[in-house]
């Protein structure tokens, strides 16, 4: 049997890489403390002292952050939304009433303008209850109409459409097609000009709120022609239009109550004032939505840490063996104390990446895309330990707790719920490779052109007479520094010593950026390739990032009176697991088994070990790998389900 009935769109690798590079944001035109870390340089003043929020925003924020907890304690059953895999219209309604669509949506269109620091705090503290009603409210607004237009949108489309999605509308995003996840070079959805308007014909999978959807962002490809540039392009599309189907909604592991389905466009009509930037714009438009947008992500992750931080807490001082409380076992205690450093190095991250979105003087591409990285890996470490730490009952359902008379405790769903998060928004494989990217784009900007097999030979030679004046200043920097020092950061000292972790994250900087040219150095045009390498690159760096703000945070918590001795402690503890993970990550630099990996890909691809597979039976049923996509009519009922029974397009 094929492995698809679809229709390919032939793309090559190169051309592939073209159209992502096309999209990235080229220019660095603020600081960026991890672009920083990554060349080895430690720009600790970037975020210490800690940036503050204005008081008015706090204020506004604490405000609707109480409400919202009043809303979640009384009006969100999180057991019904998973028993059901729903979520009832009146707890959707009653999340407009508190004007939740619109939290980061300016005043003057019907939203509440809160900053995204509080943005995040109220999204970790639904994700708390259910996960699934975090997902619907971050879909709306990260990654759906709100964001690309406060961002890139006319006046006109704000006035039209901001206003609908801050208190009526709920919005969705529409990117990943059947064929295409995170290669958009081939994206198959058309989008052609007819008069004042654009014909769409497509199918998109995996689309977030799309079987509830009032609204939608789609990107589709533009065809070029006379008077028409082409390319991938975004478009707000009304759900209810003529000739789109929502053929299916998607069931999961986990997020059981999320609305997520597969959406058919056939020959639907919209008109070119909802085209969002211009023709081509499409991805670099959906990227810098992202780069704020993915800190949704990593709140609700720092949201689930708190909460498996609660029930370990809770559970390991009640429950006993041999003689005394499991949680005084060292084996138990020590995934405490990871669950609780941990979840204070999270939330470390997510504020300040939260604080310099807001203020806007830094580039933080590279620190969201970082705690969307950190946060979902160890967010789902921190579930499985809290799983293992319950034992038997972790892997029991809550209902079934319940019914036998015990707390029922969402162990287990929080483990699958998380999961998602390591693929949703870009998977860790492809995090790792857009983060490395960022991280060595000062390299290929001054160097790039000496491994690009398309330059000629002048392009080359005054490349690397550019590469020589840069590498002549900025590799004896990476010799000594302030890390080498012992009364460096002194500042950082205050009962328990903090100094000598910001110093290791000194020295570690420079040792990676060292690393990091040895490896283009020996690799050139071949670094691409390797990606177990680079992904062990991202996960220092997100390391260092994630020491420097559990730090900084301390110091913040200290100098303004709130629980800084405990913080300082766990600051401490994070930094000192950090530090080993670390040194392991080093080691395995180069020393590793990438390359025989490799081989026995090769091997496994080609059959030569299918006799190892002998002695099973597969159950998984008949069909293609990929569904067909072929564009035309829909042969399936409509599952569009809006909330409310009714439809809400004018």
């Amino acid at each position: 049997m094929s492995a698809t009935t679809t229709p390919r769109t032939n793309v090559t690798e190169r051309e592939a890489r073209q159209v992502a590079e096309a999209a990235r944001e080229q220019d660095w035109r603020k600081p960026s403390f991890a672009k920083e870390l990554f060349l080895g340089r430690f720009r600790l003043d970037l975020i210490h002292p800690h940036p503050l929020p204005e008081d008015e925003s706090v204020r506004r924020g604490e405000d609707f952050l109480a409400k919202l907890r009043a809303f979640c304690e009384t009006e969100i059953d999180s057991a019904r939304i998973e028993r059901e895999a729903r979520i009832p219209d009146e707890v959707v309604a009653g999340l407009k009433e508190l004007g939740a669509l619109g939290m980061k949506i300016d005043p003057k269109y019907g939203g509440l303008g809160l900053t995204q620091l509080y943005y995040n705090k109220a999204l970790a503290l639904v994700g708390s209850v259910s996960p699934a009603v975090g997902a619907l409210l971050s879909a709306h607004q990260s990654i759906g109409v709100p964001q690309p237009l406060k961002m890139f949108g006319t006046q006109e489309q704000k006035d039209a459409f901001l206003p609908r999605c801050a208190r009526t509308d709920i919005s969705a995003f529409l990117l990943t097609e059947p064929d295409v996840g995170s290669d958009p070079a081939r994206l198959a959805t058309t989008a052609v000009p007819d008069g004042d308007d654009y014909v769409l014909d497509g199918v998109k999978l995996w689309t977030t709120n799309g079987v509830v959807a009032d609204l939608l962002v789609v990107m589709a490809r533009v065809p070029e022609s006379d008077g028409h540039k082409g390319g991938i392009t975004a478009f707000v599309v009304e759900a209810a239009a003529e000739g789109i189907t929502v053929e299916h909604r998607n069931a999961f592991m986990g997020l059981r109550g999320i609305e997520n389905g597969v959406t058919r466009f056939h020959q639907v009509r919209v008109p070119a004032a909802n085209r969002i930037g211009p023709e081509g714009a499409g991805l670099k438009i959906a990227l810098t939505t992202l780069n704020t947008g993915r800190l949704s992500l990593p709140a609700m992750c720092a949201g689930a840490g708190k909460w498996c931080l609660k029930i370990a807490r809770e559970w390991a001082a009640e429950r006993e063996q041999w003689g005394k409380p499991v949680a005084l076992h060292e084996a138990v205690g020590s995934k405490i104390s990871f669950i609780a450093a941990t979840t204070f190095a999270l939330e470390a991250v997510l504020d300040l990446s939260s604080q310099m979105a807001d203020e806007d003087r830094n580039d933080i591409r590279i620190e969201a895309a970082l705690a969307k990285l950190y946060g979902s890996e160890m967010a789902w470490l921190m579930a499985d330990e809290l799983v293992q730490i319950r034992g038997g009952r972790g892997y029991e359902t809550a209902e079934s707790l319940r019914a036998r008379g015990e707390r029922p405790v969402p162990a287990e769903q929080i483990l699958r719920d998380l999961r998602i998060n390591r693929i949703f928004e870009g998977s860790t494989e492809i995090m790792h490779l857009l983060i490395a990217r960022e991280a060595v784009d000062a390299h290929l900007s001054v160097a790039g052109d000496l491994i690009d097999p398309d330059k000629s030979l002048s392009d080359k030679a005054k490349a690397g007479a550019n590469a020589g004046v840069f590498y002549a200043k900025w590799l004896p920097k990476l010799v000594a520094g302030p890390g080498q020092l012992p009364t460096s950061y002194g500042e950082f000292r205050h009962g328990v010593d903090l100094s000598g972790h910001l110093r290791y994250v000194e020295r570690t900087a420079r040792k990676l950026a060292r690393s990091t040219f040895y490896a283009m150095s020996r690799w050139q045009g071949r670094m691409e390739t390797k990606q177990g390498f680079l992904g062990r690159i991202v996960d220092i760096g997100a390391e260092l990032f994630a020491m420097s703000a559990a730090c900084v945070r301390a110091e913040r918590l200290r100098t303004r009176g709130e629980h800084g001795r405990e913080a300082y402690q766990l600051a401490d503890a994070f930094c000192r697991q950090a530090r080993i993970r670390v040194d392991e990550l080093f080691a395995r630099l180069w020393t590793n088994t990438d390359d025989l990996d490799r081989k026995v890909v090769k091997g496994v691809l080609g059959g030569a070990y299918t006799w190892l597979e002998e002695g099973i039976i597969d159950p998984s049923g008949e069909g293609p790998w990929i569904a067909d996509a072929t564009p035309g009519p829909s042969a399936h009922e409509n599952a569009r389900r809006p909330f409310g029974g009714g439809d809400a397009s004018p």
